[in-house]
């Protein structure tokens, strides 16, 4: 058996060293250029019901705990005048320690073959299970995973469904050397993440490495609402400077990004020797639980083809994984209302106080 893996995100990188450890060979291809093509985005907390679980299967626990950076985990909830709402510390023990999501993929590109991975390979069409790329190379794959993300050309294989705009979205930006540039933007965030919650809006951040704070200015809006970025900061009139500092000083451009999402509930009927993993089976709006997922899928799938017949696996795997993506989407819509609902940030903070 021979793997062939669409995508070298998480899940699929995660995937290819499962079933390496495993003795599987299998291929990655990835339409971006080089692991440095683009920026991978800012911190993940790696869940220890999840996440960790992928990385224990990958037998990478101790390249992990060299990544984590510590005291992210603490947490505090703003209002929009800057008072401290709610606010958890970081004791080393919460079970989601945070890493810079590059560190992680490099991770997992360190601990494959050389050639596992086959960089400037952009996918253009999928038939059965005969993969053309840009320039007109093919690959007819013995098993096709598709873990290429919300816009999967391997999704078409197993079902019709795509992506739709919930109506919700964000701009990032960030702030470089904060605490020496920016000490009041600094000391609101404190030490790991901070929200300060408003009705269809809000703004969030994340303290990364070297002083750096990523920010995700959040709306409910719709598509067009977001043809003019620089309507942002006129949202935020009144709140504390030390919050909106966050996108009046940003050291970057606002970058727009859109929440797609699939059918919560998506499944599909068993395709022989194909199947979807993370964002490709199952997008939702960012809740922490992506990257997770993806991972623990990826951990999943190939422990699965590793001890049993390939339909068999691929059947067991899937519904195990449709149940999973399921429970986390009603999950992320509580999560959403809490935040975004009629009364910000009292439902967060009874949402924080139950768990």
């Amino acid at each position: 058996m021979h793997v062939t893996i669409i995508g070298a995100g998480l899940g699929g990188l995660t995937l290819a060293r499962v079933l390496h450890v495993s003795g599987i060979p299998s291929t990655v291809y990835e339409a971006e250029e080089s692991p440095s093509a683009r920026t991978q985005g800012g911190m993940l907390d790696i869940h220890d019901y999840n996440g960790q679980i992928a990385v224990e299967a990958a037998g990478l626990v101790d390249e992990f705990q060299r990544l984590v950076l510590p005291g992210r985990q603490a947490m505090r909830v703003l209002d929009s005048g800057g008072s401290v709402l709610f606010e958890k510390g970081d004791d080393g023990t919460g079970g989601r320690p945070e890493v810079q999501r590059a560190d992680l993929r490099q991770m997992l590109l360190d601990s494959l073959p050389a050639g596992t991975v086959r960089w400037g390979c952009k996918v253009t069409g999928v038939e059965g299970r005969t993969v053309t790329f840009a320039g007109g190379s093919t690959v007819d794959a013995d098993v096709l995973v598709g873990a290429d993300g919300a816009w999967s050309r391997v999704r078409a294989l197993v079902t019709d469904a795509k992506p739709e705009y919930t109506g919700m979205s964000f701009v990032e930006t960030y702030l470089y050397d904060a605490d020496t540039r920016h000490p009041d933007v600094a000391q609101a965030v404190g030490g790991g993440s901070m929200f300060a919650p408003g009705q269809g809006k809000g703004i969030f951040a994340h303290r990364e490495s070297g002083g750096t704070l990523h920010a995700y200015v959040e709306f409910s809006r719709p598509l067009e609402w977001f043809d003019d970025l620089g309507r942002i900061v006129g949202e935020f009139e009144g709140w504390a400077p030390e919050i909106t500092k966050l996108i009046t000083e940003s050291d970057t451009e606002p970058v727009f990004r859109p929440h797609y999402a699939l059918p919560s509930g998506h499944r599909w009927e068993r395709v022989p020797r194909v199947t979807l993993l993370g964002d490709a089976a199952h997008l939702m709006p960012p809740n922490g639980e992506g990257a997770n997922l993806a991972m623990l899928d990826a951990a999943e799938l190939g422990q699965a083809l590793a001890t049993k017949d390939v339909e068999t696996a691929l059947a067991e795997y899937e519904e195990a994984m449709f149940v999973r993506a399921a429970h986390t989407a009603e999950d992320s819509e509580e999560m959403v209302q809490s935040l975004f609902g009629d009364e910000p940030p009292q439902k967060l903070l009874d949402l924080l106080v139950e768990a």
